[in-house]
C-alpha cells in the first residue's frame, strides 16, 4: 500500500454544527450517559474531522471520505502518525493531544493503553451492530463491558499461508489437520529437498505467531485469564513449553538458512517463488504477496490454513488497520460528528468501502467483493471459530517476540525467554492495578 497522505482543508468554520435528522432509536449508554447518533446525512458544512492512521492504514479511508464529505459537507483530514504508530498515538494522546478518531487495534490491551474509559466514546448500541456477522459482532472491541472500537475489516488470524504448486509438486494433496500433521508434512518436505517454513527474526515482530498457534487450545481452555489473575505464568509449562517446541523446530533444521538475517519483505518472495513451502502470518503478510503478484497469480500459488495443536483452530490477533475509536475531544458537536462519520462507514458507505479495499464484509447484507483472493476468504473463513493471542485476551501485552528473536539468535534460551517476557508482564499488570501482582 502506498504511503501517502489525503490532505483535507485546513480551515473549519466556527458555526455550530447543524445535527439535522433524528437519533438512531437505540442510544448509547456508555458511563457518560446516553448520546444521539446523528443520521448519517446531516449536515456538517464547516465541520473539520481528522482521524490519525499508520503508513499502512492512511489510505484505508479514501473511498469512506469521499462520499461522507459529498454527502455532508464536512471535511475530513487523514494524519499519518509515523511508526511506531501505537508509541506515537499513545505520547500524543497523554499529551491531552487527541484526534476525532483513530485507527487502533481493539484488543484489551491496547484500549487498556489509551485509558479508554477516559479518552473515548462509548460506542455501545451503535446503529451498525446488528448488521455484522453474528460471529463477528462482539469478538473485539470490548471492554469492561464497553464497547469502545469500530470493527472495519476482518481482524488478523495468525495461520498458515502455503505455496500450492509446492504442496501439489511434492504429492501433498490435503492441508495438515493438526499439529503432528503439520509437522510431518515440514519433515515430509525437508527430506524431499523443500525449506519448509520461512521466518523473519530479523524484522522479529512474527516470531511470537508460532508461540500463539502452539497455546490454541490452552487458550480456548482459559489460559489467558488464569496469566491475567496471576495463576499461571509464562515459565509455567504450557507457555515454556511452546516457546521449546518452537525452538525445537528451528533446531531440525525446517526453517530457512538464513532465518537470523532474513526480514519480511524476503518472507513474502521467498514463499511466492516457492523457495519455502510455508509462513506462519497475519493478514498484513498477504499485502506483502499482492504488491508482488495479482489476484491470478495469488490464487493460482497461494493457500491459507489455520492451524492448532488438537486441529485446524486459528488465532485472532486484530491489528490498528482492523479498527478505529473515536476520541473524547470535549466538543459534543465535534463527538457527534465522529459518531456519524463511523455510521455512515459502516452503514451507506460499506460497499463502496470493502470494494475499493477488495476486503471480505463483516456484513452479511453487504457483498464481498469478486477479486477477493481466495487465501483471504479463507482466513475470513476461519475468525468465527477462532480463539484470542495473547494480544487479544492478556491485560497487557510483553515484548515476547523481541525475546523470541534473542532465543532464534542464540542469546537467550527458551527459560530465559519465559523469565523475561514474565517480568514484563508483571510489571505492566502491576502498572494497571491488576489484582493478584
Amino acid at each position: 500500500m502506498k504511503n501517502r497522505f489525503r490532505n483535507a482543508l485546513a480551515l473549519a468554520a466556527a458555526g455550530a454544527i447543524t445535527l439535522a435528522g433524528c437519533s438512531d432509536p437505540g442510544a448509547d449508554t456508555g458511563s457518560d450517559g446516553p448520546v444521539s447518533w446523528p443520521a448519517q446525512d446531516a449536515d456538517l458544512t464547516g465541520t473539520t474531522l481528522t482521524i490519525w492512521a499508520a503508513q499502512n492504514s492512511n489510505t484505508v479511508p479514501d473511498s469512506v471520505i469521499a462520499g461522507f464529505e459529498e454527502l455532508t459537507g464536512a471535511e475530513v483530514e487523514v494524519v499519518t502518525i509515523p511508526d511506531p504508530y501505537e508509541q506515537g498515538v499513545q505520547t500524543k494522546v497523554a499529551t491531552g493531544d487527541k484526534p476525532d478518531l483513530a485507527f487502533w487495534q481493539p484488543t484489551g490491551s491496547q484500549l487498556t493503553a489509551l485509558n479508554a474509559s477516559q479518552n473515548l466514546q462509548p460506542l455501545d448500541d451503535a446503529p451498525w451492530l446488528d448488521a455484522y456477522k453474528p460471529e463477528l459482532r462482539d469478538i473485539t472491541g470490548i471492554l469492561d463491558d464497553t464497547r469502545y472500537a469500530a470493527l472495519i475489516t476482518t481482524p488478523a488470524v495468525e495461520g498458515v499461508y502455503y505455496n500450492k504448486e509446492v504442496f501439489a509438486a511434492n504429492g501433498i494433496t490435503a492441508t495438515p489437520t493438526d499439529w503432528d500433521s503439520f509437522v510431518q508434512t515440514a519433515r515430509d518436505l525437508k527430506a524431499a529437498g523443500v525449506t519448509p517454513f520461512h521466518e523473519m527474526a530479523a524484522d522479529k515482530w512474527s516470531t511470537q505467531w508460532w508461540v500463539h498457534v502452539l497455546l490454541a487450545d490452552a487458550a480456548a481452555d482459559g489460559l489467558w485469564d488464569r496469566v491475567n489473575a496471576n495463576e499461571e505464568q509464562f515459565t509455567d509449562p504450557t507457555i515454556l513449553g511452546a516457546i521449546e517446541s518452537y525452538q525445537a523446530l528451528i533446531d531440525e533444521g525446517l526453517f530457512n538458512e538464513d532465518i537470523k538475517t532474513a526480514t519480511f519483505e524476503d518472507q513474502g518472495a521467498a514463499l511466492l517463488a516457492g523457495d519455502a513451502a510455508m509462513v506462519m502470518q497475519v493478514n498484513s503478510y498477504f499485502g506483502q504477496l499482492q504488491s508482488l503478484a495479482d489476484t491470478e497469480e495469488l490464487n493460482q500459488k497461494i493457500g491459507f490454513f489455520p492451524i492448532s495443536p488438537s486441529g485446524n483452530t486459528g488465532t485472532f490477533i486484530p491489528d490498528q488497520s482492523n479498527a478505529l475509536v473515536a476520541f473524547k475531544t470535549g466538543d459534543e458537536q465535534r463527538e457527534a460528528a465522529a459518531r456519524q462519520l463511523l455510521s455512515y462507514w459502516m452503514g451507506d458507505g460499506y460497499q463502496d468501502f470493502v470494494n475499493a479495499q477488495s476486503t471480505v464484509s463483516l456484513q452479511a447484507g453487504v457483498e464481498t467483493p469478486a477479486d477477493v483472493p481466495e487465501a483471504l476468504l479463507s482466513v475470513s473463513d476461519s475468525v468465527g471459530t477462532s480463539v484470542g493471542s495473547m494480544q487479544a485476551q492478556a491485560i497487557a501485552n510483553p515484548d515476547l517476540y523481541i525475546y523470541l528473536a534473542d532465543m532464534i539468535q542464540g542469546t537467550k534460551t527458551p527459560a530465559e525467554v519465559a523469565e523475561a517476557t514474565q517480568a514484563q508482564f508483571a510489571e505492566l499488570a502491576k502498572a494497571q492495578g491488576a489484582e493478584g501482582f
